[in-house]
């Protein structure tokens, strides 16, 4: 063979780019097309060269092998696929015991020589196979074919090489280009030969332009362990997670808007000894790597920022694999690809799913997609127990692997005790449609086999496994043919988890968000116990809220951090639409359930109209902790751009307590007006009705709490069991302090919303609200359809012009 056809065999990363498919797979002109065109960015890929198409056709011509693994797949039982584990191990055996032929040799290890220098031998490169329909938007074959780390010397590469042509006929490789019509010998095999980035003593991960779950595109989502990233990739490790608000990071604001610790069980490192079927090694994560996080706020952020060039530069949502080098802190970008799911599943309508009992989970886990199902349990410790799995099946694993993809189809539910949202269970869960439990922890010991188990994945961030087959309730909801209102419909939410899910629901934003949930559920400690952290530090409450809050020196900071977190995740995934959140409102009794706050919380008889609320805010007794939720909501606006934030001031009790709010707010840098900063107060006091004009002098909006106006309208503590079938929300008295708040407002030229419960059950009460003009009706998340279509029906009564609102 002549140089000229050798040369053919190999060309440099820096040669190629996203014409090149053909020659040199996708995985390979993507690489290439990153070096060339995103290097003056800053945007660092490990360089490499590509062993080419050419060269794989060459491998089989040369042993004369086209003809023979035609013939065999020709024997293909294509419909039912009984025959495959045969088929395969035939193929596989033919390229197994194919000589090397010897211009395919020199080409590759001429090439090595070259770009490793003299040292070639010492340098740890990957050896990736990249197949010439891989990584298309309609078809990704991620995970199908096989990649090695850690290889080491010119016979551990050709190896590696031989490995990856065998692996274009595994089982599942063979299936996937079955399901995806795909001619066998048509597609070739690409290898990358990449030099490692030392992550083993760093970190990587995997990262998405969007969120993985939903499809949301504000979000960038990014997730990382200690080690060799292949550990993220394949499920092994639960990770840490971050979010990252897009808009934040184009305009290099601070862009990290949320984030989980993750478990981070395993670390994937090097093998001490190189042995041709073991490169690396998985050794336990010390307990001080697991409890620490993988990414720095800096290093996060300009990942995030390099995500989002790659993304603009290729025009679609992209998945993307880094790693930092642990011996010289750099990070890298070692793949990148089109993201697959979401661009296929462009639904026209979602189902909401309601449990209609309400047991104790038997496993928790993190819910990818949202649905309920209920099937018989089977434990797979490996592909020996496939015979045992019949369609319909729960599969219960400790991860899954690419060579169960086949396996994968017959399940309404995969279960795992590790991994997250970019494990290989969860990937592929997505594109089957189905739902999964990932990173429950302890599935396999929990659940047993032939059990029937109910999982419900469709309320927010977690899901639950429940003993038994229980009864749900299924709705479908359009999301395009909606009808435009003038009223606009929003929510009323707790839970910041929910909010990436409910944000793809037709919706006008959030009209309460409930900042004492986040505290309780989320931070657990009184803000004063954190303020007056170093008189506790002794105490038994003091070393719970220590352990709590280890990784904050500064425990103020703690607080800020958590919840400025947990509300920017809200806000940004309603980005543009208004998320108006309400300052805490807890009552002392419920202040003092948290850690460390019976010691700052005064016992009183009636807490409903005790201390709660704007008495509290401008009181020595709380002021300081004031102040840090003041921090964080300008956190939020000013620092993450999410200037959609409203604030809201709830049981306003006299206009000067009000202005008393206002003044403290602004003494913490928080003034209305401020970059555009609206405040609102609830009116749920019969004194807010009667001096609504008053209060329209020094706040922006209203919004009518519908709950407290009933209570002390009609003189009912909604706590008391014995009087709750006197709590009326449609009682004349209530219903005419509701028309004076709106007519007030509407004369002050002030917006006025609703949030309560009403107007989704009683139709009659949204037209009442709809007549008078309201502008705003906000229902908790498992109302709101039916509340829109309450006003949807109170509008068309009225003869609404068809101009409204429009989603």
């Amino acid at each position: 063979m002549d140089q000229e056809s050798k040369k053919s065999f190999t060309i440099p990363f820096s040669q190629t780019n996203l014409k090149m498919v053909a020659e040199v797979g996708g995985k390979n002109a993507s690489l290439g097309e990153m070096i060339s065109q995103l290097h003056l960015l800053g945007i660092q890929v490990p360089d490499g060269f590509a062993v080419t198409a050419a060269a794989y056709r060459y491998f089989l011509s040369a042993n004369h092998l086209g003809e023979k693994l035609v013939a065999i797949l020709e024997g293909l039982d294509n419909k039912n696929l009984e025959n495959l584990g045969d088929v395969g191990a035939q193929c596989r055996n033919l390229i197994k015991n194919a000589p090397i032929p010897k211009a395919w040799e020199q080409a590759i290890l001429q090439e090595y020589r070259k770009f490793f220098g003299a040292d070639a031998g010492e340098v740890s490169v990957a050896v990736r196979s990249s197949a010439t329909a891989e990584d298309l938007p309609n078809a990704s074959f991620a995970g199908q074919h096989d990649s090695f780390l850690n290889i080491q010397g010119e016979a551990s590469l050709l190896r590696a090489c031989q490995q990856c042509y065998l692996s274009l006929f595994n089982d599942r490789a063979i299936k996937y280009r079955v399901d995806h019509g795909f001619d066998h010998m048509e597609v070739a095999l690409s290898i990358g030969v990449q030099r490692m980035v030392r992550s083993d003593l760093g970190c990587a991960g995997v990262a998405f332009t969007l969120d993985p779950e939903t499809g949301h595109e504000n979000i960038i989502y990014i997730t990382g362990a200690w080690g060799l990233g292949e550990n993220v990739v394949q499920g092994a490790v639960n990770p840490d997670e971050y979010y990252f608000f897009k808009k934040a990071v184009r305009e290099e604001k601070y862009s990290l808007i949320y984030r989980k610790l993750g478990a981070k069980e395993n670390r994937m490192i090097y093998a001490k000894e190189q042995n041709p079927l073991r490169t690396t090694i998985n050794i336990e994560t010390p307990t001080a790597l697991r409890d620490a996080w993988t990414l720095s706020d800096k290093d996060a952020m300009t990942l995030a920022n390099w995500c989002l060039q790659i993304e603009d530069h290729y025009q679609v949502a992209m998945d993307i694999e880094w790693a930092i080098d642990g011996e010289t802190q750099e990070l890298f970008i070692v793949q990148a690809r089109p993201e697959t799911v979401h661009p296929k599943s462009k639904k026209e309508t979602v189902k909401e799913y309601h449990l209609l009992e309400s047991p104790n989970p038997i496993c928790t886990g993190k819910a990818v997609g949202r649905a309920i199902v209920s099937g018989r349990v089977k434990v797979m410790n490996s592909l020996a127990d496939a015979p045992k799995l019949e369609k319909g099946d729960i599969i219960v694993a400790d991860i899954t692997n690419p060579d169960w993809n086949a396996l994968l189809r017959k399940a309404v539910c995969i279960v795992t005790n590790k991994g997250g949202r970019t494990s290989h269970a969860a990937i592929v869960a997505r594109e089957l449609g189905i739902i999964a439990l990932v990173g429950s922890e302890n599935a396999t010991q929990v659940l047993k086999d032939g059990q029937v188990i109910t999982v419900y994945c469709g309320d927010g961030d977690l899901g639950h496994a429940y003993k038994g087959k229980l009864d749900w309730e299924e709705k479908e909801i359009p999301l395009k043919t909606f009808p435009k209102t003038k009223t606009k419909p929003m929510f009323i939410l707790a839970d910041p988890d929910q909010a990436l899910p409910l944000s793809r629901y037709p919706n006008q934003g959030v009209g309460l968000m409930r900042m004492e949930f986040i505290v309780a559920n989320q931070i657990k400690v009184h803000p004063m116990a954190l303020m007056k952290f170093k008189g506790l530090a002794a105490t038994e409450v003091g070393k719970e809220i220590a352990a709590l809050t280890r990784h904050y020196p500064d425990k103020k900071e703690y607080f800020v951090r958590n919840l400025a977190e947990a509300l920017s995740f809200v806000a940004a995934a309603f980005y543009p639409k208004d998320v108006i959140i309400r300052m805490s409102d807890f009552k002392t009794n419920e202040y003092a359930q948290l850690l460390g706050g019976s010691g700052f919380e005064p016992k009183e008889e009636n807490p409903m109209l005790g201390f709660r609320g704007a008495s509290r805010y401008y009181n020595d007794r709380y002021k300081e902790a004031f102040g840090l939720e003041c921090a964080a909501i300008k956190r939020v606006r000013e620092k993450m751009g999410l200037t959609n934030v409203k604030v809201m001031i709830p049981f306003c009790r006299t206009v000067e307590e009000g202005k008393k709010v206002l003044d403290v707010m602004g003494s913490f840098g928080l003034a209305k007006g401020e970059n555009g900063l609206e405040v609102y107060v609830m009116t749920e006091i019969p004194n807010n009705v009667i001096l609504a004009d008053q209060y329209a002098k020094i706040f922006d909006g209203f919004s009518i709490g519908s709950n407290d106006l009933t209570q002390l309208t009609l003189g009912i503590d909604r706590d008391s069991a014995i009087i709750s079938d006197l709590f009326d929300e449609n009682n004349d008295g209530v219903k005419s302090m509701v028309k004076m708040a709106i007519e007030s407002a509407k004369k002050s030229g002030r917006i006025i919303g609703f949030c309560g419960q009403a107007p989704s059950d009683f139709p009659e009460f949204s037209r009442f609200l709809v007549e008078l003009g309201i502008d705003s009706i906000s229902f908790t998340p498992d109302a709101l359809i039916r509340g829109w279509e309450n006003i949807s029906l109170a509008e068309s009564k009225l003869k609404a012009p068809e101009k409204g609102v429009v989603d």
